[in-house]
């Protein structure tokens, strides 16, 4: 199996020779990619807390502002703020060849900060501290399967796209559930869920490293280390959010 994810290979997967690092020390290419990653890391978990002060800060004022007066369903302001997070996220992907490395770091912090104001209902339903021990719980298992992902030599590029189309299909079971509301099936979604992004990490992870490769020295690189923040973070946010429907206790 191709080790196309070796720090040492200097071609990229088609066979191209990557220039950025033809010429360069291994102990020089080593320390570029920890510093690359290491940035990734740091604004996605820069995100994840911002997205966690907010929510706390939010969390008393979330049911006024977010829910009908009669706590049934959401108000408008509350559908623009759970929709919001998605137009961010459309904007950074189909925009980002036409965007400053600027403007996609503005849009990184305004998608934390919405999702603050989204994730602050997530008090409403559930304990503090259920939703600390969840959080912690997430942050333990996310930084091994990330860790894995940066490590294994292991090709995962063919369970990727697995991983995608199923979280397509789980995309139809939340939405055939909210109209069934079945129990059963919400556990059931919930744990395919935890699943499904467990891997995506993984997955993502080592996408991520392996782009290094091809942008190092360019000036995509910046723009390239927040892209991949935002896919690590959607896959911690989302980890939390199934597992706290099994961890969890509700108020």
């Amino acid at each position: 199996m191709a080790e196309w994810n070796d720090p040492r290979i200097t071609t990229d997967r088609s066979g191209v020779v990557n220039t950025a690092t033809v010429g360069v020390p291994r102990a020089t290419r080593d320390a570029g990619l920890r510093s690359y990653m290491l940035s990734v890391y740091n604004y996605m978990a820069s995100g994840v807390l911002l997205t966690g002060i907010i929510a706390l800060l939010f969390a008393p004022y979330a049911q006024q502002v977010l829910l009908n007066p009669t706590g049934q369903g959401m108000s408008p302001i509350g559908w623009i703020v759970t929709l919001s997070p998605l137009g961010f996220v459309f904007a950074m992907s189909f925009g980002v060849s036409r965007m400053r490395t600027s403007t996609l770091q503005m849009l990184f912090w305004g998608f934390a900060a919405v999702m603050g104001l989204s994730m602050s209902t997530l008090f409403l339903v559930y304990t503090g501290v259920s939703i600390a021990q969840t959080f912690f719980a997430t942050a333990a298992a996310y930084l091994g399967l990330s860790v894995w992902g940066y490590t294994t030599k292991r090709d995962l590029s063919g369970i990727g796209t697995f991983l995608i189309m199923g979280v397509v299909g789980l995309l139809v079971a939340m939405l055939i559930n909210m109209f069934m509301r079945s129990s059963a099936m919400g556990l059931a979604i919930s744990a395919i869920g935890v699943l499904l992004f467990a891997g995506l990490t993984a997955y993502d992870t080592q996408r991520i490293k392996s782009m290094y490769f091809q942008v190092a020295g360019s000036d995509m690189m910046g723009k390239v280390v927040i892209m991949g923040a935002l896919s690590l973070y959607l896959d911690f946010i989302n980890m939390f959010q199934f597992l706290l429907s099994f961890m969890g206790n509700r108020r």
